[in-house]
């Protein structure tokens, strides 16, 4: 419970410096906006890079992640389902499909897993297969829907095939991802100044995550995104752990603490980045500030139960 507890103050307290910026008037819209383009495109793109090529990627083979897999699948295939039968458009449905299924397994899903379970490692399946797979593919929809809609023209399979290598994010995690796999070490001299970069991420996000709360609406309130806040973040808090524990006890038979560590990774919060990508496009901010948070709030009871009844 300690664990739990102390991942969520220390971002609670990040998150809260951003709104005091944003209500001095510091920072503005504009200053929002600065910091959202910093972290996507120089800042994250060098954690990711950082984090993966120093990753094994063995961990990747096994039965926890293939529980992670599956229910992240289900949660992102019912909000589109449901999307689609509403027209909530393409790009929407993609940015609620992750809040209700990409879960914050780096800056708060790190320390629960050092104070909950005892071993920050057990996150790096979810780190791995969220970053090599769910990013890739959620940003080049993303980017094609983008080029859609600006350039009014459908674009080729060629140029949609390439969209992944160049998105920074994307390009981060990949060239990480092939360090790893080569096997080789990046001189010190050239991490160095990466790693300087890559720790500005998770408080650049915090931040101006913290500034776009001024002047916002109580998430979930009125409005055309109610819906689908509400969705997402029922998804999230609630149908994700609970198909994790499905798969994983009924299915897979796990028992004892890799159960728990699935269950309890199942059961973080939507990622603070998702708001990055969401600014970063110019569709469904709201909707992603609202399930993020909402998310985050209903995951403090869901982590404590699940450690009450599973530790």
């Amino acid at each position: 419970m300690q664990g739990v507890l102390n991942g969520f103050a220390v971002i609670a307290v990040v998150i809260a410096v951003g709104y005091v910026i944003g209500r001095l008037g510091s920072l503005d819209k504009h200053g929002q906006e600065v910091l959202t383009w910093l972290a996507f495109h120089v800042a994250t793109p060098a954690l990711l890079f950082t984090t993966l090529a120093k990753a094994d990627l063995s961990v990747i083979l096994s039965s926890r992640l293939l529980v992670t897999a599956l229910s992240t699948a289900a949660m992102a295939g019912i909000f589109i389902a449901v999307g689609a039968a509403r027209g909530w458009g393409l790009s929407r449905t993609t940015i609620g499909a992750l809040c209700s299924s990409y879960v914050n397994s780096g800056n708060l899903g790190i320390p629960i897993a050092v104070y909950v379970l005892g071993d920050a490692s057990l996150v790096a399946p979810v780190l791995l297969f969220q970053q090599i797979v769910v990013v890739p593919v959620a940003l080049t929809i993303l980017d094609v829907s983008e080029a859609s809609r600006t350039s009014g023209k459908r674009q080729t399979w060629g140029r949609r095939l390439a969209t992944p290598f160049r998105n920074p994010i994307a390009i981060g995690a990949l060239s990480g991802v092939a360090v790893s796999a080569a096997g080789w070490t990046v001189p010190s001299p050239v991490l160095g100044p990466v790693e300087l970069i890559a720790h500005m991420s998770v408080p650049t996000i915090l931040i101006a995550f913290g500034i776009s709360l001024c002047g916002s609406s109580w998430p979930g309130g009125r409005g055309v995104d109610r819906v689908p806040v509400l969705l997402s973040t029922a998804l999230k808090a609630v149908g994700q752990p609970t198909v994790a524990w499905a798969l994983a006890a009924l299915v897979f038979g796990l028992r004892g603490a890799p159960l728990l560590d699935v269950v309890v990774t199942s059961s973080l919060p939507a990622a603070q980045n998702l708001f990055t990508y969401a600014s970063r496009y110019g569709v469904g901010e709201r909707l992603a500030r609202e399930s993020i948070l909402l998310s985050t709030m209903a995951s403090v009871p869901v982590l404590v139960a699940v450690a009450a009844l599973l530790g």
